[in-house]
């Protein structure tokens, strides 16, 4: 058995990390006081311990536990959890069925459990790396708590490391800085830290940091171009930029750039930033975008990063303001809502003698500067302010 798994906590109390969801008066806790099993949807990232918790509530409730992963599960595996379940209830025992990634499952496979988990035959608890509010459908997730599974930090990986080294005897092969690299290593997944280990405690008698470098091997970044991650990231990026932080942009860049993200992705973000956030305040600021994207077309990876870095900090340390694009969304609403609005006659174009005598373009000249006082915008519309200058 490896060793994640023989290190998997067996009750609440061994839990460590999830304080927001375990203890006094937090929602797990209660749930077990009470007796009584809700639906639920536990919402986390790989290794945070989500089957762990279904077990450990199965436990608790001393209900039959049945395990399916949605990758693999067809309608044949839910026809024959419903006849189990169907026999538990006979018996008067709970049937707790844990469905992983259950964001795998289609909306007609979750409309499935529906009604089973609407008449109580089935207590469901879901596990899913993915938002729940895109990918499970809305009547389960109105039958269901949803609860966020966080990521480890790394004093509850240091803590978890350390147990499986007391409980695997090997507390004097392991240096401290050995578990601080697998800490450090592991982005907040216990079970990749466990796997670390045990693969370290299996190349050498004595393990330090350079065994662990060589047991890990090139960790992956955990970042789905399509998943929160990809979002959570790119939006943390440009709040830093518009927050003049410049250390935090840089470093949510570095991130982009080590997980693989298409560079003229973040290169056409920094240009809609240019506009929209820095605007009037650096007309500058719209070109040097521009040329980012351009050269990161031309030049590619990995030197498009410096390109990259070099626009980031210039966009960070810009002046910002916002007057040109808060024009732009009032102009675009007013224009939505009054789009069968006439144009004055006046501004209209002549191209014919009748338009002319129907007084279309009248008092125009074609000169430079040339204005007239009179209304340009329509009539209903014509006290209407759009552009306010705050430079």
């Amino acid at each position: 058995m490896p060793l994640a798994e023989r290190m998997r906590p067996t009750k609440l109390s061994e839990v460590v990390g999830q304080d927001e969801i375990i203890g006094e008066g937090k929602i797990l806790t209660e749930i077990v006081k009470k007796g009584e099993p809700v639906n639920l949807i536990f919402w986390g990232p790989p290794g945070t311990g989500k089957t762990t918790l279904a077990r450990i509530l199965a436990r608790e409730f001393k209900a039959d536990f049945v395990e399916i992963s949605a990758v693999t599960a067809g309608k044949k595996d839910v026809e024959e959890v419903v006849k189990r379940a169907k026999l538990n209830w006979n018996l008067k025992t709970r049937t707790i069925l844990f469905v992983d990634e259950i964001h795998r499952f289609n909306k007609a496979q979750q409309d499935a459990f529906l009604p089973h988990v609407e008449s109580g035959l089935i207590i469901l608890i879901g596990a899913t790396t993915e938002n729940p509010s895109f990918e499970v459908i809305s009547p389960l997730l109105s039958r269901s708590r949803v609860v966020v599974v966080a990521p480890l930090n790394k004093e509850a990986i240091l803590e978890v490391l350390k147990r499986a080294v007391k409980a695997e005897k090997a507390s004097k092969r392991v240096s401290k800085g050995a578990l601080d690299y697998i800490a450090e290593l592991s982005g907040g997944d216990a079970r990749s830290a466990l796997g670390d280990l045990e693969l370290a405690l299996s190349l050498a008698e004595k393990v330090d940091e350079k065994v662990v470098i060589e047991a890990a091997g090139r960790k992956v970044p955990g970042y789905d171009k399509k998943g929160d991650n990809h979002y959570d990231t790119i939006s943390a990026f440009i709040k830093s930029m518009r927050g003049s932080d410049t250390d935090a942009a840089l470093y949510y860049l570095a991130r982009m750039v080590q997980a693989g993200e298409d560079p003229k992705f973040i290169a056409r973000r920094m240009v809609i930033f240019a506009s929209e956030d820095i605007g009037l305040a650096g007309n500058g600021a719209l070109s040097l975008a521009t040329a980012c994207f351009q050269a990161v077309e031309r030049v590619g990876m990995p030197e498009s990063g410096l390109i990259l870095a070099h626009t980031c900090i210039a966009l960070s340390k810009s002046k910002k303001n916002r007057d040109s694009a808060d024009a732009w969304y009032k102009a675009s609403d007013l224009a939505r809502r009054t789009m069968g609005e006439p144009v004055p006659v006046w501004l209209r174009n002549a191209p014919t003698k009748l338009m002319k005598d129907l007084g279309y373009g009248k008092g125009q000249k074609w000169e430079s500067g040339f204005h007239l006082d009179k209304n340009y915008l329509p009539d209903s519309i014509k006290n209407e302010k759009i552009f306010k200058s705050t430079l």
